[in-house]
């Protein structure tokens, strides 16, 4: 038996797959960075395993995460989001996911992708954490939360990001004793 992170739920197949081929993983193509960045946004105030469950229909209802498509979303796309019950129906977070893809294809724009943003951060390197006490935020999280938020973002506060640059490995927080430290 593979020894994982603790919080993996390992009766749950959706979790383990996630942790075991995704989470800590370096992602770099800008359609996962937008799906990821829409996930965490949504996972606000809810378990990951929620989002998790419901993230084939979330790449359904928002034509797969393209950013050019959900950033011309209208009232009647939101109405129909809004009574999609397959994902979390939350006009908030769905309007937020509309003006954060806006922000998103400036930043492409001004770094010529989404990726060569985000990653440099960190020198394109990856932070891996040497510890089984993984934190809920951090100076670097601080960071690009507020860079984020400056630029016009919503749901970027420094815990969402946190949890974003652990699912596209910017950081690498798996714990010491789990087979993909």
């Amino acid at each position: 038996m593979k020894k994982r992170c603790s919080w993996v739920d390992l009766k749950s197949d959706i979790y383990v797959k996630y942790h075991d081929e995704e989470w800590g993983v370096p992602k770099y193509d800008d359609r996962d960075l937008f799906e990821l960045l829409v996930l965490e946004s949504f996972q606000a105030g809810l378990a990951w395993i929620t989002v998790l469950k419901k993230r084939e229909a979330f790449r359904e209802a928002f034509d797969n995460f393209d950013v050019l498509k959900v950033v011309n979303y209208k009232e009647e796309k939101i109405n129909e989001l809004l009574n999609n019950e397959k994902i979390i129906r939350s006009r908030g977070k769905i309007n937020a996911s509309i003006n954060n893809a806006k922000i998103f294809i400036l930043i492409q724009r001004e770094f010529g992708s989404f990726s060569n943003y985000i990653w440099s951060f960190t020198n394109k390197k990856v932070v891996k954490n040497n510890t089984n006490n993984i934190p809920v935020s951090t100076e670097l999280s601080d960071i690009i939360s507020k860079d984020l938020k400056k630029r016009g973002m919503k749901y970027v506060g420094t815990v969402i990001i946190y949890s974003y640059l652990q699912a596209i490995g910017v950081v690498d927080d798996h714990e010491i004793d789990c087979f993909r430290y």
